[in-house]
């Protein structure tokens, strides 16, 4: 290993679930409000599964922000560390992202180029189930606790970011959460919890309710 660390804060999860964007909303204070030296990556990983792969194997420290589900209260925030992470996610899943990180970490390992420690920063959401929503103001408040968390962490490493109190706009002002927030559509505009063409569909129609569509099963009601 260098004698200077590569080092990786990652926030992954989907900013469209409302808790589950936890990691994203981390990183998004990250770069909006700190500056680190130019061994320190911040990277919002989102759901990308196994593009992240790059980015882990060249980390030697790497820290993640998510969404997890301890079976704790909401809002709790917990840490995890070196091998207990890989084992935590496939254990305690919630969604195809940290099954995909968890083949992240793996394949990493498979390819020999492993972060030498792994932190997993993780709060227990309070709402999943809002399609389009923000965070919960419980989790929200949980963003800078988790970055202090880190920020101790990092300490071992010689690592100590620069605040900026004038906050940095994003590359894409479309992410920022509270424009998020601010511009969301109604829950008469928009279903909360998905398609509605899809969740609430009465029945498929059957072939021959399709012009142009040559089946050549029997229909009987379903595919």
């Amino acid at each position: 290993m260098n004698a200077t660390p590569q080092i990786l804060l990652l926030g992954i999860g989907n900013l469209l679930w409302a808790d589950e964007g936890f990691g994203g909303r981390v990183i998004e204070r990250l770069q909006k409000n700190y500056r680190f030296p130019d061994h320190v990556t911040v990277l919002d990983g989102g759901t990308q599964g196994l593009y992240l792969v790059e980015h882990v194997q060249m980390a030697n420290v790497l820290v993640v922000f998510d969404a997890i589900d301890f079976g704790l209260p909401a809002a709790t925030l917990k840490c995890i560390e070196n091998d207990d992470v890989p084992n935590f996610l496939g254990a305690k899943k919630m969604s195809l992202h940290q099954t995909g990180f968890q083949e992240v970490l793996a394949t990493a390992q498979l390819l020999g180029q492993y972060p030498k420690h792994l932190l997993l920063v993780g709060v227990q959401p309070e709402e999943l189930e809002d399609y389009g929503g923000s965070l919960r103001d419980s989790v929200k408040a949980q963003i800078q606790p988790a970055i202090d968390t880190a920020f101790s962490y990092l300490q071992h490493f010689g690592v100590a970011p620069t605040f900026i109190d004038t906050a940095i706009e994003l590359t894409d002002p479309a992410l920022d959460m509270l424009r998020y927030e601010r511009e969301r559509p109604s829950s008469t505009q928009a279903c909360r919890i998905g398609d509605r063409r899809i969740l609430h569909a009465v029945r498929t129609p059957a072939p021959s309710e399709m012009p142009g569509l040559q089946v050549d099963v029997d229909y009987r009601g379903k595919y």
